[in-house]
């Protein structure tokens, strides 16, 4: 019988794999026919002195005649003996040995023993170190060929057969090519010709198909020693071959999952880590393999799927992990990130059930199987020759990650229990990483939603500004941050302008930023000045940082934030600003000049610093471009600040292109990069009202300053047409000029301006803002504010330089019917 594929593979072993094994071969009488060198090294004797003389020279149970002919007769009957003995070194000391007595057979039926003695305190030496390299000849079972020096066969031991399926009668009086002829046979003869021509012992190892197993490869590791006679010349050449098939087959498995230790899980990325997973596979153990997750896996939403409940609705799988021996895939009609379907009735499902994995050492595809339920992957099982599959589920906790599907295709050999063993525990490396690249994938989706969510879905400017944002989330290994921006309509057509940036990553420091724009929103409907404003809102903000003394430590809390607020007027065309810890704004004026305005940067928001915040006063032409960001737009890793700002002004140059154009541009200056902070950015073309949408006149501090009041208002809306206004425009004019000049001193100023609404505007000296009263009905005041509140849209109040300005709103197109009949006008007005 014929080995179908001979040796496929030899290599030189790493020179501590060497046998120090001391050889000799005895006949039949236990006297010495061949020696070598290690022998010569283990007891002191060279070949002269030991070959043609009796083994009891070195061995003393061999000094008896009957107790030698006892153990050789023992041998015969047992066909060898191993175990520990004593020796006698040519000095008089005695070593204590681990011993092997093997029989020999001839052409004629007689029998040689080989005995290989290996020296006890080498073995402990070994497993003291924790080596695995114990000598191959201490090991069970061995197959041994001794060859004359022409290399032709001349004793063989029954197990040799089991090693590469030659039987004994073939082999004897052949040399190895013809016995076994293939190119690896050569490779042995060239190393047994060394060994002969040096004496040296040397270690080779070979991989050969037996014809009782020729799916299933075998390494064999063999021993090459140099036999000598009396005189020491060579007789001979014995190899001793051991089957380290399980042993090179643990150390390639320990050596692959020691590989995917440094390989899987790099990133929360569970596309990337698939793609790891399916790399490290190909071709390590597997010609072609693919990663399937379940679709919420990779989007980090939705419910999970659970081992064991998956019903009549399969789950929606999705390709994240592709690798193949052949260039192109041609195994896989699905790419990365295309859903794949999941056949009912076939191995896929019934592993989804039950979270078992699934092995088929030889693909069946005959008619009837569950390759015919699936004519898609049927087409590329036949077209690409698979023949053996393996199956495993990705799950972590019972929950169901996805499927890895490993397949042979070149490899003849099938995949066996120890195959599916190594997938099993590669697949649960990877399942771990993928399962915290899930959870932070769950965690950022919600905290981007919670972002996107809390962030303005409209920027409504008014009359004072067109606007147009951008804003884009960190690397998804770092976190969405807690950037934020807004457009704020104020009172008198203005508009606030706000960005800002919560210190820190991940969902709590986007709760944190909605806190925070929360508190701006109703500290802007105070209408405080910036500077003001920016200090309330410090104030605000410690306080939120402090928290209760039980949730003191909790990471909710805010730790800080910078922020710019400013204020735009388009009557006046102004622009105040003041900044928190927060980069100025890019100004651009209409010809593209870009200038960064000389603001003070402030301490951030809520680090306890307790420092004054300035403000700025800037005025700005029609049609000026205001850019406000975060440090994310003009700050990488690689360049400064002060690049970034300038690769931003490049950016704003050409202020004729929309906004939506320039936020792009500037945008465009952090794509191709992953950002390491969220990038903000929010731009805004400033407008101004003409003259004349807007009224103004100054009146005395009296009591004649009601009436002249009321028609000079009356004036204005008959020259905007806005006749339809007249009676409650009047009223509210009368009640709020009535109260300036009873709690003021000085000059009193009102503005009428027609914009989106009707705004009428009152100025007066008293810093006291005013608030509405609920009157008794026996009370003589109090009902003034409550009928400005019932004529207008909304009224309130805010703080100028100087004094105040109490201002009411109005529709254009006002409803008549809101302010119930109309009455008549009243001469004298009620007043607070």
């Amino acid at each position: 019988m014929r080995s179908t594929d001979q040796v496929t593979r030899g290599r030189q072993t790493d020179p501590h794999e060497i046998s120090d094994s001391a050889i000799a071969m005895l006949d039949e009488q236990g006297t010495v026919l061949g020696w070598t060198q290690a022998a010569e090294r283990l007891v002191g004797y060279p070949a002269g002195a030991a070959v043609g003389r009796s083994a009891a020279l070195v061995l003393p149970s061999f000094e008896a005649t009957s107790t030698a002919s006892a153990f050789v007769e023992q041998c015969r009957a047992r066909q060898g003996w191993a175990g520990t003995t004593a020796i006698r070194h040519r000095d008089g000391h005695s070593l204590t040995v681990s011993m092997r007595l093997s029989m020999l057979w001839g052409q004629d039926g007689s029998v040689r023993w080989l005995v290989s003695v290996t020296d006890v305190r080498t073995l402990s030496q070994e497993v003291t170190n924790g080596s695995v390299r114990e000598s191959l000849l201490t090991r069970a079972p061995i197959g041994i060929v001794v060859r004359d020096p022409q290399l032709r066969c001349t004793w063989v031991n029954d197990t040799m057969e089991s090693h590469d399926g030659i039987p004994r009668d073939r082999r004897l009086g052949r040399r190895s090519t013809e016995a076994l002829p293939a190119a690896g046979a050569e490779a042995c003869e060239a190393v047994m010709r060394r060994t002969l021509r040096t004496g040296a012992t040397s270690v080779h190892e070979f991989r050969r198909r037996l014809p009782s197993n020729p799916r299933r490869e075998h390494t064999l590791a063999a021993s090459f020693f140099c036999l000598q006679d009396a005189e020491g010349r060579a007789v001979g050449v014995c190899a001793i071959s051991v089957d380290v098939t399980e042993s090179r087959r643990a150390q390639e498995r320990l050596a692959i999952l020691s590989e995917a230790g440094t390989r899987l899980g790099g990133t929360l990325d569970v596309m990337r880590t698939s793609q790891e997973l399916a790399d490290l596979a190909v071709p390590l153990f597997a010609d072609f393999a693919v990663v399937d997750l379940e679709h919420s896996v990779p989007a980090g939403e939705g419910p999970p799927v659970h081992i064991g409940q998956v019903g009549e609705r399969l789950p929606v799988l999705r390709r994240a992990g592709l690798a193949s021996i052949r260039q192109g895939i041609p195994e896989s009609p699905w790419d990365r990130g295309e859903p794949v379907p999941v056949p009912p009735a076939t191995p896929f499902t019934d592993m989804l059930r039950t979270g078992r994995s699934h092995l088929e050492p030889v693909l069946d595809t005959a008619p009837g199987t569950w390759v015919d339920q699936d004519p898609v992957r049927a087409r590329v099982i036949h077209e690409n020759g698979m023949h053996s599959l393996m199956v495993v589920p990705i799950r972590a906790r019972r929950i169901l990650l996805g499927v890895a599907m490993f397949v042979r295709t070149e490899d003849p050999v099938p995949f066996q229990e120890d195959d599916l063993l190594l997938a099993e525990e590669l697949v649960s490396r990877a399942a771990l990483s993928l399962d915290n690249a899930r959870m932070y994938a769950r965690e950022h989706a919600a905290a981007l939603a919670l972002q996107c969510n809390l962030l303005p879905q409209r920027l409504r400017g008014g009359t004072a500004v067109e606007a147009a944002s951008r804003y884009l989330p960190a690397d998804p290994d770092i976190g969405v941050g807690g950037d934020w921006f807004d457009v704020i309509p104020l009172s008198g057509a203005r508009v606030a302008l706000v960005v800002g940036d919560v210190v820190g990553h991940g969902i709590n420091a986007t709760a944190a930023m909605g806190r925070l724009r929360t508190a701006v929103h109703m500290l802007a409907e105070l209408e405080l000045p910036p500077d003001e404003l920016l200090a309330r809102l410090d104030a605000t903000l410690e306080r939120l940082s402090e928290g209760s003394p039980d949730t003191r430590d909790q990471l909710t809390a805010v730790t800080g934030a910078t922020c710019l607020y400013a204020v735009y007027d388009p009557v006046t065309r102004k622009c105040t600003m003041a900044g928190a810890g927060h980069p100025p704004p890019a100004i651009v004026d209409p010809q593209g000049r870009v200038t960064y305005p000389d603001l003070p940067t402030g301490t951030p928001l809520g680090v306890g610093l307790g420092s004054p915040f300035e403000a700025v006063e800037v005025e700005l032409p029609e049609g000026s471009l205001l850019a406000l960001y975060t440090d994310g737009l003009i700050e990488t890793r690689d360049h400064d600040i002060e690049a970034g700002m300038h690769r931003l002004s490049e950016a704003l140059t050409e202020p004729g292109r929309s906004l939506e154009d320039l936020c792009t541009r500037a945008m465009d200056t952090v794509q191709g990069r992953a950002p390491s902070d969220d990038v903000t950015l929010l731009l805004v073309r400033t407008l101004a009202l003409s003259p004349a949408q807007v009224a103004t006149w100054t009146l005395p501090g009296d009591r004649t300053a009601v009436r002249s009041a009321r028609h000079l208002a009356a004036g204005q809306l008959a020259e905007w047409g806005l006749d339809g206004l007249e009676d409650s425009t009047e009223l509210i004019v009368s009640e709020l000029v009535t109260n300036a000049v009873r709690h003021s001193t000085g000059p009193i100023g009102l503005r009428l301006i027609q914009h989106q609404v009707l705004t009428c505007e009152v100025f007066d000296t008293n810093a006291c803002l005013p608030h509405q009263r609920h009157a008794h009905t026996t009370d003589e005041n109090g009902r003034g504010l409550f009928l400005v509140d019932r004529l207008s849209r909304r009224w309130d109040s805010r703080p100028v330089s100087g004094g105040k300005v109490v201002w009411a709103e109005q529709e254009l197109a006002r409803d008549t019917a809101r302010a119930g009949p109309r009455e008549p006008a009243i001469p004298v007005p009620v007043s607070l």
